[in-house]
């Protein structure tokens, strides 16, 4: 189990502790989950896990055309459609004695819908173009990154075949739920990309900080790409936080020199407005709320966490070098505790230059 599904926070703990329960049985199995999340791990953990001695079949709904899906299925006999010259079997035959992963099964055509139904309460199965029933045994999985109750209220998804796949529901936690494995994470990559020839660089402590805060969309799949991004960029070089935040998730400002204008004109705007409040003491030169709605025009041009954690580099760093590197002064310029601020030049790896 550890060898495929890695780390050991509570999210994933939890995880390992429902597969174990599940995989003792041969009951259905629904993952929910977002894209990237690694659903086909935990199939694997699944089948691994269990008792089946036959092969785990893998099948992505999603990827395979609509008019294909049913004979990549269920198998054709000979001469039942154009172009089928022998008799073939299907994955659900491959499958026999093992189990059969359908991946994205929200994605599967209505039609095809029925003739799975009939399959998974039956245990058998026709071939395309075949009359004789084949029976089977073999363990099933689902898996969906889709709300699946909200396409049966839209008519694209049956509900009575959710109800037989939905046996046994497992949650997929996101990365953004098990952050702390990411050390753990790193390393399996890390060692997968050395496995295959690559260099693979290391990461310092303050690097894999900057990856802990970010906030992962794309998920473990994403992290796989930064990761293997880095060995490209990196070679067998130590990686810091800086090097994270700047050249493995910068941030893509707009493309056009007017609009990286405009941007950085709003932002001094609210600079100087702050400056005027902290000379003034008082909100009166708050601007009027309107001055925000340019930021609308611009905000489906940039990734607002990535331009968010660069702003507050930049100020943080602007703050030091006003106050000659004292800490304490800068602190009470951007009118945050000391402690906070050194927790975030750790963060953002920006030196600290002063005696305070």
């Amino acid at each position: 189990m550890n060898n495929i599904i890695k780390g050991n926070c509570e999210a994933t703990s939890e995880l390992k502790k429902l597969v174990e329960m599940v995989s003792i049985s041969n009951s259905t199995v629904l993952l929910r989950g977002e894209t990237g999340c690694g659903k086909d791990v935990v199939a694997r953990a699944i089948h691994q896990t269990s008792k089946r001695e036959g092969e785990l079949v893998n099948v992505n709904c999603a990827a395979i055309p609509s008019e294909l899906l049913e004979s990549e299925l269920f198998g054709h006999e000979k001469g039942a459609f154009t172009g089928a010259d022998n008799r073939r079997e299907g994955r659900f035959e491959a499958s026999d004695q093992g189990t059969l992963f359908l991946d994205e099964i929200g994605d599967m055509p209505l039609p095809l819908q029925a003739k799975l139904l009939r399959a998974i309460e039956t245990r058998t199965i026709q071939r395309v173009g075949g009359k004789s029933e084949i029976k089977l045994d073999l363990r099933l999985i689902c898996a969906t990154h889709q709300n699946i109750e909200k396409k049966i209220d839209e008519g694209l998804f049956r509900a009575d075949l959710f109800y037989r796949i939905n046996v046994f529901p497992i949650e997929i936690p996101t990365l953004a739920e098990r952050k702390e494995d990411i050390p753990i994470l790193v390393t399996h990559i890390l060692n997968e990309i050395r496995e295959n020839g690559s260099k693979s660089p290391s990461f310092e402590d303050s690097a894999l900080t900057a990856l802990k805060e970010y906030v992962w969309p794309g998920n473990i799949r994403e992290l796989k790409n930064l990761i293997e991004r880095a060995s490209i960029i990196f070679g067998d070089k130590k990686i810091n936080g800086k090097n994270v935040r700047e050249n493995l998730l910068k941030i893509n400002l707009p493309d056009f020199k007017e609009e990286k204008d405009v941007l950085w004109d709003l932002t001094s705007d609210l600079a100087e407005v702050e400056e005027k409040k902290e000379l003034n003491h008082d909100d009166s030169s708050m601007p009027h709320p309107n001055h925000y709605k340019k930021w609308f025009e611009y905000l489906d041009k940039i990734d607002l966490r990535r331009h968010l954690s660069d702003v507050e580099y930049i100020l943080i760093e602007g703050a030091l070098k006003k106050n000659s590197g004292s800490v304490t002064a800068a602190s009470k310029s951007l009118k945050i505790n000391r402690t906070t601020l050194i927790e975030k030049m750790k963060k953002y790896s920006i030196p600290k230059v002063g005696n305070d």
